[in-house]
């Protein structure tokens, strides 16, 4: 099921209609308060949410929807207005998967939704990855520290995984926003700083493991402690 959050009923018609005929249940909502009614109900697989609406706006609703457990994993895909880079790059840091430019076309949109669902889905069969104390389970989509679960936002999972998979390698920042946001976002970086640093807080001690390379970006190493 995809929740999608647009005033415009014009445009949430037509954006209904496109992901019916591509196979997909969905749902629209002209605010925020039918959404949150529909999300006690049911949880979707994916939200399409518009930036500016009449009551709480996109933003405000991303930022609750990541500060709680049960919906912190669910994928977003945010709506800006053209040229909004401000709104684009504040839904990035606050963990939103992807990004449509109004106006946008209806088979641009239903590719991206299929690019995120196809990202968080975790693969089939795929052994667990672990550095030190971390260990990331790809099929239950879980992490642990020292044991313990410890609950990410998908963008910081993805990031994880991408780091854990591949310790010891440098990561430019541009292409972490490219592997793990699975864009070429040309504009500004500083997401990933963002992510790294609430990644390496829910890690707690074992955050640092997350690298610095000055000038460069990071890294995933396991310290030496002998």
């Amino acid at each position: 099921m995809i929740y999608c959050v647009e005033d415009d009923g014009n445009i949430r018609d037509l954006m209904l209609y496109a992901l019916q005929a591509a196979g997909f249940e969905a749902a629209g909502f002209e605010d925020s308060t039918p959404f949150w009614e529909a999300m006690k109900a049911a949880r979707p697989e994916l939200v399409i949410l518009d930036i500016m609406l009449p009551e709480e706006d996109g933003i405000s609703i991303l930022k609750k929807l990541r500060s709680v457990p049960a919906t912190a994993e669910i994928p977003v895909i945010m709506a800006t207005a053209k040229g909004s880079e401000y709104d684009k790059v504040i839904g990035l840091d606050l963990g939103a998967d992807d990004y449509l430019v109004k106006p946008f076309g209806m088979l641009e949109m239903v590719a991206r939704i299929r690019a995120v669902l196809r990202r968080s889905t975790p693969g089939k069969g795929a052994a667990s990855i672990s550095a030190g104390a971390v260990e990331l389970d790809p099929v239950r989509h879980t992490v642990h520290v020292e044991g313990q679960p410890v609950s990410l936002t998908l963008k910081e999972y993805d990031i994880l995984q991408l780091l854990l998979e591949h310790q010891g390698q440098v990561f430019s920042r541009d292409q972490l926003l490219e592997k793990a946001w699975g864009i070429d976002y040309a504009g500004e970086t500083r997401t990933v700083d963002v992510h790294i640093g609430t990644l390496r807080t829910k890690l707690g001690s074992a955050g640092r493991m997350i690298v610095t390379v000055r000038g460069v970006g990071y890294k995933l190493e396991v310290p030496d402690d002998k």
